[in-house]
């Protein structure tokens, strides 16, 4: 880090942190860290990762130290290399030494838990000595399986705080040491006692009772959850190593007319590198020679191999589906488009959202809270003349079913699977507080150029004088305009090519500046152009042909008139069509209960047709494009909550000033920048997917919100009242912390639209 700059920038680092077990660990080292002078702090327990802004020039020891003394690890990530990316997420896995601790405490407490469980629950199984047989088996299991949670109460109470770790050992404890009383000092240790299964209590000798099944128990299924959880957030946060593990890593260069095989990780811009057909392609960069067609489904979404040639631009991580192709590196590393991806997905992952917030401040005051209540129940137990039995039993009910981790998951799990999943299907999502946007967006307002239309020329009608075939005349006007370099001469030659087949190669070609093209094709003097230039080689359009040109200038479509050998034979119109899926896109919007808006600089008789052939009604033309933010201002000022749907340089700022900024991903950096959502894919349709899976996502936080939030409040009185069986209650709280997890995964069948 370097200490020269400025003192008054600011500098993000990233932290991995270990040992955390619920929210409340998140919160508290978040307030730790933000204790710190000039350091800002957000804690993801789900990502375990800690995104801090720090001053210019600040130590990161001093940061990891703060998390020591608050009884976590912390250490800044060593920087990811092909060879790290290379691993497969089962491998990850495997290597994860926190999860193979995890599973080896859970198989041994299964074992040994479920014939307690059984003896104390079937009383035929409880044979003469069975209280002790019980206690052989318990002990390992809530002495050492329950470890984690005694260690991290114990350090939790070091340092004056009290969380979900603390609850789990107190009540394990508690059941343990109660146990041993009532067997060595009581009457439970008599041959022949039997212990009775119940759901409620009754007035008892409590040292007649053991809780052996309780300790063991809670402790099982604890473990179970906590296992499946860390599991479960693995594969939430897949998406994001399946597109850092998607890059190619090795790659075959030119370097001095040699080809040399390098690490991906050595390649520098301008390098000129080989990508054989079935390769990937290594990095972004342009191509130098060849044609080939690329797979980009990786990408994009789309099945159908794009075609690319000399001067096309292609992006690292795709595939080469057809020839040799020589490509110079355009961005490498991080620059490139793939590790942008991966980049927006981990920040989404790591940030925080109001709702997020929300569920960590519960967690943190309410275990105290608990441990209150669990104490109170015990006192008013007692004082009510209850035995002590049934006193101690409420109040670890209390202590068990209140563990509040399924309201620490309910956020974080739900915004790793949504985002995730979004990045499958080309939604990069930029940050958790983008969900919030789109619940109020009432108002979609769509550029026109690019986003809505495809941006390019494109002939869309050929008309011939009678007697010329249409497929002639198209051949010989394509081949004249193949020789131009005019976008609208390259659109035309393009679609003849398309149409019937390789063109004729032109002689005697010359431009004729701001007309048009003429030039010899097959012994034909051919003049492709404005009707101006027509009529300097004295050639008319007949009736027909001036009428239909006039048809299509009124819609604000490109003319050009052909004619050869002294006469006239036809016009082309030329236009920039709309993309074959808005139509569908816009009805999506309004499926949403949006109202969309078209935008753009065009002529109003341009917008209106666009406008009607898509089915929007509202038409706002002829802006200027410094004039677009002015328009999405006013139309907030109208009381409107509006989403901008942009692709080009001039929709930056329009995409900023929005309530959410949604960005065409083939559209320019400068306005992916300032947008909130990225589209990869060019389609329309990707709008309608971001804001459905968005609310999606959002509906899925509240509802984990709410179920676990609903869960300890209704569970923790009729514990307290001594009405729910403390395993019971342990068995409870494990599965809604398992509900929680698995109602967020089930946003990975959330499917696009396009489907």
């Amino acid at each position: 880090m370097s200490t020269s700059a400025p003192p008054s920038g600011i500098t993000g680092l990233e932290l991995e942190i270990g040992g955390m077990t619920c929210a409340s660990c998140a919160m508290r080292i978040e307030k730790k860290l933000n204790r710190l002078d000039g350091v800002t702090a957000t804690v993801n327990y789900a990502t375990e990762k800690a995104k801090v802004t720090v001053p210019d020039g600040y130590d990161p020891t001093l940061l990891i130290a703060e998390v020591e003394k608050t009884g976590y690890t912390a250490a800044v990530p060593a920087p990811k290399t092909a060879a790290d990316d290379a691993g497969t997420t089962g491998a990850h896995d495997d290597a994860d030494p926190e999860l193979q601790s995890l599973r080896t405490r859970l198989i041994v407490s299964i074992v040994l838990t479920v014939p307690v469980i059984a003896m104390a629950m079937i009383p035929a199984l409880q044979f003469t000595y069975w209280q002790w047989a019980s206690l052989a088996l318990a002990a390992p299991v809530i002495v050492w399986g329950a470890l984690p949670f005694h260690r991290a109460a114990w350090t939790n109470l070091r340092h004056g705080a009290a969380t979900m770790d603390t609850l789990i050992s107190i009540g394990t404890s508690a059941a343990f040491l109660w146990s041993l009383y009532a067997l060595f000092f009581g009457t439970a240790g008599t041959p022949g006692m039997t212990h009775p299964f119940e759901l409620t209590l009754a007035p008892s000798d409590g040292a007649a009772n053991i809780y052996l099944e309780v300790g063991a128990g809670v402790t099982m299924f604890i473990l179970a959850g906590r296992y499946f959880e860390k599991r479960s957030k693995r594969r939430a946060g897949a998406a994001l190593r399946a597109l850092l593990e998607l890059g190619a890593k090795e790659v075959s260069v030119l370097r001095g007319g040699l080809e040399t095989k390098i690490a991906v990780d050595d390649l520098r811009v301008g390098d000129e590198f080989i990508v054989r057909p079935g390769e990937k392609i290594a990095t972004d960069g342009v191509v130098v020679s060849g044609t080939s067609a690329v797979d980009v489904s990786m990408l994009t979404g789309e099945s159908v191999p794009v075609e690319v040639g000399e001067g096309d631009a292609v992006t690292g991580a795709t595939v080469n589906a057809g020839g040799r192709l020589v490509v110079r590196a355009t961005r490498v590393g991080s620059d490139t488009q793939l590790a942008q991806m991966a980049r927006l997905v981990e920040e989404a992952q790591t940030g925080k959202a109001e709702v997020q917030r929300l569920a960590d401040t519960i967690s943190g005051v309410f275990v105290p809270i608990v441990i209150v209540i669990a104490i109170a129940t015990l006192g008013a137990w007692l004082g009510a003349g209850f035995p002590s039995a049934a006193a101690f039993t409420a109040a670890v009910a209390v202590l068990v079913i209140a563990c509040p981790c399924a309201l620490g998951l309910a956020t974080p799990t739900a915004l790793l699977v949504g985002t995730g999943r979004g990045a499958q299907l080309g939604v990069l999502i930029k940050g958790p507080e983008v969900l919030e946007s789109t619940r109020t967006v009432d108002t979609v307002v769509l550029d026109k150029t690019g986003t809505v239309t495809t941006g390019k020329m494109t002939l869309v009608e050929t008309i011939v004088e009678p007697g010329i075939d249409p497929a002639e005349f198209l051949r010989i006007a394509g081949a004249l305009e193949d020789a131009s370099e005019h976008p609208i001469a390259q659109a035309i030659a393009k679609s003849a090519t398309e149409q019937v087949g390789p063109l004729p190669v032109p002689e005697s070609f010359a431009n004729v500046e701001g007309k048009g093209v003429q030039g010899v094709v097959e012994g034909h003097a051919v003049v492709v152009g404005r009707e101006s230039l027509l009529a300097d080689w004295s050639l008319d359009l007949s009736d027909t042909l001036a009428a239909a040109k006039a048809r299509a200038e009124g819609e604000a479509k490109t003319v050009v008139a052909v004619g050869w050998d002294g006469q006239a034979r036809g016009i082309l119109v030329v236009a920039d069509v709309v993309k074959p899926t808005s139509a569908d896109a816009v009805a999506g919007l309004k499926a949403l209960g949006l109202t969309p808006v078209l935008l753009t600089g065009d002529n109003e008789t341009v917008a209106k047709r666009i406008a009607a052939e898509v089915g929007i009604e509202q038409v706002i033309a002829e802006v200027l494009p410094k004039d677009k933010v002015d328009v999405i201002a006013r139309l907030q000022r109208e009381g409107k909550v509006v989403a901008m749907v942009g692709d080009g340089v001039n929709d930056a700022p329009a995409l900023a000033q929005a309530d959410l900024g949604l960005a065409m991903g083939t559209g320019t950096d400068v306005a992916i920048e300032a947008s909130d959502i990225t589209l990869v894919r060019g389609d329309l349709r990707s709008a309608v997917d971001a804001i459905r899976l968005s609310r999606k996502t959002l509906g899925t936080i509240k509802s984990n919100l709410f179920w676990a939030f609903a869960y300890n409040v209704a569970a923790i009185p009729i514990a307290a009242l001594g009405l729910l069986n403390p395993m019971l209650a342990g068995a409870a709280m494990a599965l809604s912390s398992v509900f929680v997890v698995g109602n967020s995964l089930r946003l990975r069948g959330f499917t696009s639209v396009a489907n």
